[in-house]
């Protein structure tokens, strides 16, 4: 269990050249300003000003980490070397995001909280056996860094103690890059580099099925607005897990999407080392108020959340997520921000 002193606090990465806050609840990214083609900054995620809403769950999901488990596990069941376990149900008829108390919702202790040209701040957390369900003790570690001038690193790290378990985390910030407080983010553009989705039962779990997207709404192979096609897409906008198949690599990490905004020409360009992104157009937002008392409706942000496949600890034919004991989950996100 986390430390009952630590209490929640914002801390903040500024090189001059932008400006990120991010909470040890939940290692949430509050706020993240950029420059536009004018140098005209703006905060291009939803969120709150204080800590206060965060912690009372206001937010579905703002800017967290989320986890032991990112996304669906189906009915909130799985077996592992031939026990079985049993999660909580906190979107029925499946588990979300960890439970009801997931990574997004605990205290991280701060390790590490380094100033100067390449700021970083470095989170910790335990999480017990049993936890949520989940078995087995787990360290995990979270570092965000100011990598260059327009360029935020996310290195986060899982290492299981004594059982093995799955563990597959997700960043949950939702983007809007003409400022958060503008509208939908119908009008931005966007290019995946993925051919693939893992298509979804009406309980939005993947079917097992690895479906091209060629021919389909879900095709942003080339660029293409968010909206172009959406109404196309069966319920309420998308919400789906695209196999990250054909990007180019840098330094390890594959080319997982391009984000463009055209009034302001901010682009952000992300790369990972995770199998998979979820693409979610924040279709169950609802009048949250936020920043500045920003109302934010359905469509108002975009998630771009690397992850393993949902549901994979229950799909042999997804890659695994099951992490054992004298082995460490790594995942990166290498956020780039620029205007064009």
């Amino acid at each position: 269990m986390a430390d009952q002193t630590l209490k929640p606090e914002v801390f903040e990465l500024n090189n001059g050249s932008m400006q990120v806050k991010i909470t040890n609840y939940g290692a949430i990214i509050t706020s993240l300003s950029v420059p536009d083609k004018h140098g005209n900054w703006a905060d291009v995620v939803l969120g709150f000003d204080s800590v206060e809403p965060y912690v009372k769950g206001a937010a579905p999901f703002f800017g967290c980490i989320v986890g032991r488990v990112a996304n669906r596990i189906k009915d909130g069941k799985f077996s592992l070397d031939r026990v079985e376990y049993t999660l909580p149900i906190n979107k029925p008829p499946n588990s979300l995001h960890g439970g009801f108390k997931g990574f997004d919702k605990v205290v991280w202790e701060v390790a590490e909280y380094k100033k100067g040209e390449n700021p970083s701040i470095t989170f910790k957390y335990r999480s017990c056996d049993g936890e949520e369900g989940y078995p087995g003790d787990v360290s995990v570690m979270a570092t965000y860094t100011l990598t260059s001038s327009t360029t935020m690193r996310l290195d986060m790290e899982a290492v299981p103690e004594n059982k093995p378990t799955p563990i597959s985390l997700a960043q949950h910030t939702y983007w809007n890059l003409a400022g958060h407080h503008s509208g939908n983010i119908l009008d931005h553009s966007i290019q995946i580099w993925g051919s693939h989705i893992t298509p979804v039962d009406q309980n939005t779990v993947p079917t097992g099925e690895i479906m091209p997207v060629k021919g389909t709404p879900f095709d942003f192979t080339t660029e293409k607005k968010i909206g172009a096609s959406i109404n196309e897409v069966p319920g309420l906008g998308y919400d789906h897990n695209y196999v990250l198949d054909c990007g180019e690599e840098k330094s390890g990490l594959k080319h997982a999407a391009k984000l463009k905004e055209p009034s302001t020409s901010r682009v952000l360009n992300l790369w990972t080392n995770a199998p998979g992104m979820q693409f979610y157009t924040g279709n169950y937002v609802n009048g949250v108020v936020g920043k500045g008392g920003a109302v934010y409706g359905k469509h108002s942000g975009v998630c771009l959340e690397t992850q393993g496949f949902p549901n994979a600890i229950n799909q042999p034919n997804f890659p695994s997520i099951v992490v054992r004991p004298g082995e460490s989950y790594q995942h990166t996100m290498l956020f780039e921000f620029s205007v064009e």
